[in-house]
């Protein structure tokens, strides 16, 4: 039998499998910080320092352009400034996903496609049953968010335990996760239209279509026209961040050259390089410098603006946006009384079960029937017992649900309620998750042959 070492080795071998365990692995570190800061926002939020803690992110920043002025408190400039930029990035993943990745055909993308609308469907269901006929009904979207960093984190943490398909599985459903949160966030949490703003946002993207059409690549024009859209989002009642997935989808995927001319090329160059070298001589020759300026022109050519852009932002993202956006956030005062309002909170409880029950039924029950009917495959190496305890860490919900949970609800006292239910529902399906996929299941494999 192939020993772990050995198949690890040949997966090394992949330059996709090898950006993609890059990948992970980034995500891991994230979701620590992300837990540090969590824990730090909620320490300060109770301590004798909490006056500091809502005074700051109340603090009032203005920002005059000369033709538009915005003035927002600092933690409003993170939750629609920050936070777009957020967006941009897990648009930029939707579309590498969707072209090259596990989306880009139906027969692999079914399964995780059919886990994310169970593991949406099911938690809106049952909060909305929670909380039908109030107010509090606004607050459906909350549970139907799955927090990437954290949930791959626990995965990363359990090591060679978790199959690697599983986990391309989850990051898959988590970035369909996601395209379901924008357009939740689009469609259902957008305020009164400005429809000038939107007029001038949408001639701003029609711009940005035009010249990814007529082959335009310099990031730096996509990016002040980026900035252009997320003001007139900003203005428009459309909430800002959706500016960030809108913009992402225009940003070219295209390389000029492919990997074989890369590679005779970079070997013509090299060589060239090498046969230059003058023993002693500490300067590069001319030949030399214009071997290496041709080799850094061919390896532009060779990533796509989409690569770049997404190699250069998610280290910022997942060390310094989201650990930002949970100190700001997540920090919630835990006064006896209000726990004891928020635990007979049917807000609370909504989104409590939706993300701790709702997420493992509605993910484990609609991949279940994918299978069943012939619609999806099991990945391989994955047994049902390892995909329900994937199903439950798409319970932690975190990032995207307290974003969510902030655009529902202006009333203090509800959105801290909406916290603690989802505070509380990510730390449980975390140790679920943890459980179930730390036990090795050693009955027979239990796959649902497809249906006929």
């Amino acid at each position: 039998m192939e020993s772990g070492k050995t198949r690890s080795a040949e997966l090394h071998r992949f330059p996709l499998i090898r950006a993609f365990q890059k990948f992970v692995r980034l995500e891991a570190s994230g979701g620590i910080l992300l837990l540090v800061f969590t824990v730090i926002a909620l320490i300060w939020a109770n301590s004798a320092f909490r006056d500091s803690y809502d005074a700051l992110w109340h603090a009032l920043i203005t920002v005059d352009l000369g033709v538009v002025e915005v003035s927002n408190t600092l933690l409003h400039w993170i939750n629609d400034g920050l936070m777009a930029i957020f967006f941009f990035v897990v648009g930029l993943e939707i579309k590498r996903e969707v072209l090259t990745g596990e989306l880009a055909s139906p027969k692999k993308a079914a399964l995780p496609i059919a886990a994310a609308l169970g593991g949406m469907i099911v938690p809106a269901l049952i909060y909305f049953s929670l909380n039908a006929g109030g107010e509090a009904v606004r607050g459906w979207g909350i549970p139907m968010a799955t927090d990437i960093a954290f949930a791959l984190g626990v995965v990363t943490l359990l090591g060679p335990r978790v199959p690697f398909a599983l986990k391309v599985f989850l990051t898959a459903l988590a970035i369909i996760d996601d395209l379901g949160a924008v357009l939740v966030i689009a469609f259902f949490y957008t305020a009164e239209l400005s429809w000038n703003a939107l007029g001038m946002a949408v001639l701003l993207l029609a711009t940005l279509i035009v010249i990814n059409r007529l082959g335009v690549r310099k990031t730096l024009v996509y990016v002040l026209l980026g900035v252009l859209l997320w003001l007139a989002f900003l203005k428009s009642g459309v909430h800002a961040t959706i500016a960030g997935v809108v913009l992402a989808l225009t940003i070219p995927s295209n390389k000029k050259i492919d990997a074989e001319r890369f590679a005779h090329y970079g070997r013509k160059l090299i060589k060239v390089f090498a046969d230059d070298i003058e023993e002693g001589r500490t300067e590069l020759t001319q030949k030399q410098r214009d071997a290496v300026h041709t080799l850094e022109e061919i390896s532009e050519k060779i990533q796509s603006p989409l690569e770049r852009l997404e190699h250069t932002l998610h280290p910022w993202v997942a060390f310094f946006i989201m650990p930002v956006f949970a100190l700001a956030n997540a920090g919630v005062a835990m006064s006896s009384e209000m726990l004891s309002a928020a635990f007979t909170s049917s807000v609370t409880w909504g989104i409590l079960l939706g993300l701790l029950f709702g997420k493992q039924i509605g993910v484990f029950l609609f991949s279940w029937l994918a299978v069943r009917f012939g619609v999806a495959a099991m990945p391989s190496h994955v047994s049902w017992w390892s995909l329900y305890g994937v199903a439950w860490l798409t319970g932690i919900g975190f990032t995207m649900s307290l974003f969510i949970g902030s655009l529902a609800f202006a009333d203090p006292v509800t959105l801290d309620s909406a916290k603690i239910g989802i505070l509380s529902a990510s730390i449980l399906a975390g140790l679920g998750g943890w459980v179930f996929l730390s036990i090795k299941k050693t009955a027979p494999d239990t796959r649902v042959k497809a249906h006929g």
